[in-house]
């Protein structure tokens, strides 16, 4: 039989009503899991209830001394329950006594969790005490009331808590330094642990709002003084028995594991506060001893080991700062090794061995930073600053500046002519983006432009273009690089060659409609191209030519139809670009006619040996007009090839020799190239386009001194400069001298006068 239930106590008697719950308060403290059976806790309920509400039975007339008195109950209602909480609870620290380690926290998440499930249920029974008396008190200002499961929480704090947190403390960190050592804990006990203090934590000014303050105070702050601790000694110790590496392994690990504990049973909030002592005291802290490693990891390629080394020291401030210069360093020098070991003969230079090189060194540590550095921005620049570096200031461009621009329109124009290793049209595309890396990092760009242009102007002319696609694909990568302006002139040379094919259809029409058979027989097979003067990069012949009477009279018919459609232009005929092929008829036992593919200085020389076997030197230059530098080397090609024989034998060609034809000709190839540049000609052309660009430069800094002016009026000289710099440094770097220079030129042009002051006045 269950035991026979008190009688409910009377309504005024707060002796007799404190009885009668302390009875059922110990039921609900002492032997929770037994439970109390609902009629027994309705009538501990009712007794809360009937005793706040006692004093209401007074009469109406004594109000104010009716809403005294229920005031004074409720308070020693309220007092009588705090007392007996702190009686409860020196019990509970009695018996923590007789436990210390696991134990301890073993005894501590068992009485938490018995004294807070209690709180619920006493404050239930007490939630009209909470409504009524508490509520008013509170809002009355009063402090240290609480509402009745706070009050629980307070006393907690106040008598039990206060006396073992630094024993349940101690208990925690070696719990957690045994799991940070190898060994397995019972994870869920400090979980409990750190959710205890955090419930602990009551705002002052409102009891309703929790704050953190207890489980810092209390948890927080001893747990991250022990983690530096315990990091410190390990991170000491293993340094000094392991390799940078390792160690790098080790931090990054550790990193891991407090990273993930936070997530496991720690209170995000300690996340930061966490994280940060253990960079400091992991990495800050042996920071130089990993940056002294960084060379070492660079020079051996170890990719893997860079990576954890910048993720390590990125999580830090300033942490990656003097990697970044070693890296550039590294590159520079990376750079210029590579440039050294292909450079053997910087004159006659293969621009693919050298822009490869180039490429290689970039490639490789372009790669590194994108995989080990995460594309990391400063790294990046870096990576640009060291080879912009080794591009524009090595080995090869010891002699000139501005051999890395011509180099590379060399390697360009070997991969747009006909004849390419390229085939693929994908593969030629992917050179032609690795072209563009390198040209990023030129300092001269407007050597590049002069050289490239020139080049491309041959390839049109000569039509030796791998593809119209390719060559316009290469066109708009510069425009995207540099602007419209710097690609302009190369369009403009694309529409001319495009006119010229419209023109030669029409050509073609008006001689179907004027020759008769006879007429078309006698001329030759010629296709023609007009380039626009201020387009294209070509100058007139250098010497006088007498074309063949073959080529006069079809260059002549030509003419008449150009100027009948375009009355008032002129043409000058590119005798030096010109090319063709002729049929060599004579030779004895040739199953097929060879075919010479000649210039048109050599097919002049050629076709006079229709009139006779032998003619001397002084004939064929009275008959060409060929100055020697342009006659002799062409006799050359002739003479090395074996299609022309010299006497005296063995000598060179002179107004003392004569030239005859070999009948006894051969050639493996039925097609024979013997239109081959000249090198004399591929100085003077170099010589040339360099002679074009310092022109060009004075041109662009004159203009940009004159747009300055002309724009700000007055200016002191040294802002002047800087400003010239700034403004032309995208097409060239130029020199303080030259700007200088140029400043005088235009003061005795009278663009501008030198003003007192050392200031710079535009004339209007």
């Amino acid at each position: 039989m269950a035991p026979a239930m008190p009688q409910t106590p009377h309504k005024d008697d707060l002796t007799e009503t404190w009885s009668f719950l302390e009875a059922g308060i110990d039921s609900v403290m002492l032997k929770l899991e037994e439970g109390v059976d609902m009629k027994t806790y309705m009538a501990l309920y009712t007794a809360v209830h009937n005793f706040c509400t006692s004093q209401k039975a007074v009469a109406n007339h004594q109000g104010l001394q009716a809403h005294r008195g229920a005031h004074l109950l409720g308070e020693e209602l309220y007092k009588l329950l705090g007392e007996y909480l702190s009686r409860h609870l020196k019990a509970v620290l009695n018996e923590s006594k007789g436990h210390a380690e696991e134990a301890l926290l073993g005894f501590y998440i068992r009485e938490w969790t018995r004294f807070t499930t209690a709180a619920k249920y006493v404050n239930h029974l007490f939630s009209y005490l909470n409504r009524h008396w508490v509520k008013r008190e509170i809002d009355e200002g009063k402090k240290n009331v609480y509402d009745v499961y706070t009050l629980h929480l307070v006393k907690w704090k106040d008598d039990f808590f206060e006396n073992v947190h630094d024993k349940v403390m101690d208990a925690v960190l070696n719990l957690i330094e045994k799991q940070r050592n190898g060994e397995t804990i019972e994870q869920s006990q400090i979980k409990s642990i750190v959710d205890s203090f955090v419930s602990l934590g009551l705002d002052e000014n409102d009891s309703k709002k929790s704050t953190l303050e207890v489980y810092r105070r209390y948890f927080q702050r001893p747990f991250i003084a022990a983690t530096r601790t315990y990091y410190e000694n390990e991170s000491r110790q293993f340094v000094a028995e392991n390799s940078v590496v390792e160690y790098m392994k080790k931090a990054e690990t550790r990193l891991d594991e407090e990273k993930a504990r936070v997530g496991l049973y720690l209170h995000p909030d300690v996340a930061k506060d966490l994280t940060d002592t253990c960079l400091d005291v992991l990495v800050t802290a042996h920071s130089t001893l990993l940056r002294d490693e960084f060379q070492v990891l660079l020079d051996n390629e170890r990719q893997e080991d860079l990576a954890r080394m910048y993720r390590l020291l990125s999580r830090i401030k300033d942490g990656l700062d003097p990697l970044r210069s070693t890296f550039e360093n590294h590159v520079r020098r990376a750079g210029l090794a590579a440039v050294e070991k292909v450079a053997s003969d910087s004159e006659n230079f293969e621009p693919k061995l050298y822009v490869d090189a180039l490429l290689q060194v970039h490639t490789r540590y372009q790669n590194l930073v994108d995989d080990a550095f995460n594309g990391d921005s400063e790294f990046v620049r870096s990576l640009d600053n060291a080879c912009r570096e080794f591009v524009n200031r090595n080995r090869i461009c010891q002699s000139t500046s501005t051999k890395s621009p011509e180099l590379l329109a060399r390697y360009t124009d070997s991969l747009l002519k006909k004849g390419s290793k390229a085939a693929e049209e994908s593969e030629l595309e992917d050179m032609l983006v690795q072209i563009m890396t390198v040209f990023k990092y030129i300092e001269d760009k407007d050597v590049y432009q002069k050289f490239y242009s020139k080049m491309l102007a041959k390839r049109l002319v000569h039509v030796s273009s791998v593809s119209d696609d390719a060559e316009t694909s290469m066109i708009s990568k510069l425009k995207e690089a540099c602007g419209f302006e710097y690609t302009n002139k190369l369009q403009r040379m694309f529409q001319d060659i495009q006119i010229s094919k419209d023109l030669n259809a029409s050509y073609k029409d008006w001689q179907d409609k004027v020759l008769d058979d006879d007429d078309r027989k006698r001329l030759v097979d010629a296709h023609y191209q007009i380039l626009g003067t201020g387009f294209w990069p070509l100058q007139a012949p250098t010497s006088d030519f007498i074309a063949p009477i073959e080529i006069n009279r079809t260059a002549e018919r030509f003419s008449k139809f150009y100027f009948d459609k375009h009355n008032g232009r002129k043409l000058t005929w590119l005798w030096q670009l010109c090319k063709g092929e002729v049929k060599a008829n004579y030779i004895k036992n040739a199953k097929v006619p060879y075919t010479f593919q000649v210039s048109t200085y050599q097919m002049g020389i050629l076709l006079l040996f229709n009139e006779a076997d032998t003619i001397s030197y002084n004939d064929i230059q009275a008959a060409t007009n060929l100055v020697p530098e342009i006659l002799d080397p062409n006799l050359s090609i002739f003479l090395k090839a074996r299609v022309l024989t010299i006497s005296p034998e063995g000598s060179k060609p002179d107004p003392s020799t004569t030239f005859s034809l070999n009948y006894n000709f051969k050639n493996k190839k039925i097609k024979v190239n013997l239109n081959i540049q000249i090198k004399s000609e591929q100085k003077v052309e170099v010589d040339d386009t360099h002679k074009t660009i310092e022109e060009d430069r004075k041109l662009l800094l004159q203009s940009a001194i004159v747009r300055i002016m002309k724009s700000r009026k007055k200016m002191r000289h040294v802002q002047l400069v800087n400003e010239v710099i700034q403004q032309v440094k995208s097409r060239f770097p130029p020199q303080v001298p030259d700007i200088k220079k140029n400043i005088e030129a235009l003061m005795e042009k009278d663009y501008i006068e030198r003003l007192e002051g050392d200031e710079i006045s535009y004339i209007a």
